[in-house]
Parts: C-alpha cells; sequence; structure tokens
C-alpha cells in the first residue's frame, strides 16, 4: 500500500512540475512563420517572445503537445496564448491560424 501511495505521489509531481510555467519555450524554441489572416514569423526563445520587430518577456508552459505562452510585461501583460503541436514543425492556434517551423 505505501509503495502505491508512494508511486502516487512522485507520479502527481512529475506532472505538476511538466505543467509550471518556465522561461523555457521547449517545442516551440526557433522561428516560425504564422499563415492566416495575418503572415508574419514569430521567434520563441528562453524568456521571450519576438514578431514584427516587437520583443516581449514571456513565460512558457509546456502541458504534453500544447503550449501556453503568456506575456509578462507591457500592454499585453497576462495575455496567454495556447499553441498546439500537431507535429514536429507545425503547431495552430486555435481560431488564429497555422505555424510552420522555418528554423
Amino acid at each position: 500500500m505505501q509503495a502505491i501511495l508512494r508511486l502516487a505521489l512522485v507520479s502527481f509531481f512529475a506532472v505538476s512540475l511538466g505543467a509550471c510555467s518556465s522561461s523555457d519555450p521547449g517545442p516551440l524554441a526557433g522561428i516560425w512563420q504564422f499563415s492566416g489572416p495575418m503572415p508574419m514569423k514569430v521567434q520563441f526563445r528562453k524568456g521571450e517572445s519576438e514578431a514584427l520587430g516587437m520583443i516581449e518577456k514571456v513565460s512558457y508552459e509546456i502541458n504534453g503537445n500544447q503550449v501556453v505562452v503568456t506575456t509578462e510585461s507591457g500592454p499585453m501583460k497576462g495575455v496567454a496564448a495556447r499553441y498546439t503541436l500537431t507535429g514536429p514543425n507545425t503547431a495552430v492556434v486555435a481560431g488564429v491560424g497555422t505555424l510552420t517551423r522555418i528554423k
């Protein structure tokens, strides 16, 4: 019984840590081309993202094939976008468009 409880606690903490916010973009790291109503390049790097020449401080929350990018400063502070990875070099943002990794 103790072994099962111990395993359950370890599993809980592993899942909890996996969903914590960090400065690491994980699978989003790199430069992506956005297609959709406003085609543009977006770069995700440690602690920040860059699009249209604007650099924003962000945090990343990785949970399975989803990465939530939350803006940490400026006028968009607190705004989050959920990127769903559909392949190693493709992702979608619901209602916004598709991204393809170019670097």
